[in-house]
């Protein structure tokens, strides 16, 4: 297990290296430039100038890209171009937002989804089956900026039960430790702070979770019902033993390793892929972090923000393969 986890750490190598020749040509493809982006249309061809020489951008593009690279070797993801601050620091203030909005969404999906495709299989072709595939399938076509605005018109403007947008309200104060509100609201002992951001959580997570929630469920449905038509499921009905047992210990068990592949890889894209919810709901996270990147031509924010989710959608993966051998001994990890 621990050779194969140090391969497999020792393959982001070449994906770092992959990833950031892909993220680095494709910024310095985007049409702009940076330095007209941030002394706006009334700067003069000799400021700008003199702005793209501080900024090494009449550079070669073999020049930039090793500077880059040599920056990201030490551990320095290089300075804001719009802003002057450090790009580490300024992630590292936005990422725990769009973690904990993640988590928040997965855990909705998989346990929302797991169970409804238990459920739907175990009781194929009734109206709960109709219903929640029905659903499934709407979740799955359901645009997320649409349902985020309807959310907001409904909870927020009518009823006025959740806050629309933002992580915390102004007159809540949270010490923070670990950036994730949730978190350092049970580690502090603050309940009040625990409910207003679980308030402003709850919108977000559930339009996120919408197509995960949906691909799993449908996922975990075609899975069971594989292998409830197997030789020892029957042989365990047959036994006598009890329906929840067959169900949740051998049937989903055995089931779970496709359910574990979709998890994985919803977890990677919604970690890197929430940007029209964060923009929706105003969520200072990383996704709008990036849009915002874009638009000003700021290099050193989308690169080394590209390069922190390719990292992170890796060691999900590593985690997924982990986790396979302990629902399923037979894998080796060769």
């Amino acid at each position: 297990m621990l050779n194969y986890i140090i391969r497999r750490l020792v393959s982001l190598i070449p994906v770092i290296i992959g990833v950031s020749i892909i993220a680095f040509s494709l910024m310095h493809l985007v049409p702009g430039d940076p330095a007209r982006s941030i002394l706006g249309e009334k700067a003069t061809e000799a400021q700008l100038e003199m702005l793209r020489e501080e900024l090494n951008l009449n550079d070669p593009y073999i020049v930039q890209y090793g500077n880059f690279m040599g920056k990201i070797a030490t551990g320095d993801l290089g300075d804001s171009i719009k802003s002057k601050e450090s790009v580490a620091s300024e992630i590292g203030g936005r990422l725990p937002a769009t973690i904990e909005l993640t988590l928040f969404a997965m855990t909705i999906a998989v346990v929302i989804g797991v169970l409804a495709g238990v459920i739907a299989a175990v009781k194929q072709y009734s109206w709960f089956d109709n219903l929640s595939m029905s659903g499934a399938l709407f979740g799955v076509s359901m645009p997320i900026f649409w349902l985020g605005l309807m959310m907001i018109w409904l909870f927020s403007v009518e009823l006025n039960w959740l806050p629309p947008s933002g992580r915390l309200s102004n007159d809540i104060e949270l010490t923070k430790i670990t950036n994730l509100y949730l978190v350092d609201s049970i580690l502090t002992l603050n309940g009040t702070a625990f409910i207003d951001a679980f308030r402003h959580l709850l919108m977000p997570g559930l339009a996120l979770a919408t197509i995960p929630m949906a691909i799993i469920a449908r996922m975990t449905r075609s899975s069971m019902l594989e292998v409830m038509k197997q030789d020892y499921i029957r042989t365990a009905n047959a036994k006598g033993l009890a329906g929840r047992l067959v169900i949740f210990q051998h049937a989903l068990k055995n089931a779970s390793l496709p359910v574990l592949t979709v998890i994985g890889l919803q977890f990677g894209f919604l970690l890197g892929g929430a940007v029209l919810t964060e923009t929706i709901f105003s969520w200072p996270g990383v996704g709008r972090y990036v849009v915002d990147a874009i638009l000003s031509r700021d290099y050193p924010v989308v690169q080394s923000t590209i390069l922190i989710i390719a990292i992170i959608f890796v060691l999900v993966n590593l985690i997924t393969d982990i986790l396979y051998t302990l629902f399923d001994p037979r894998i080796k990890l060769d």
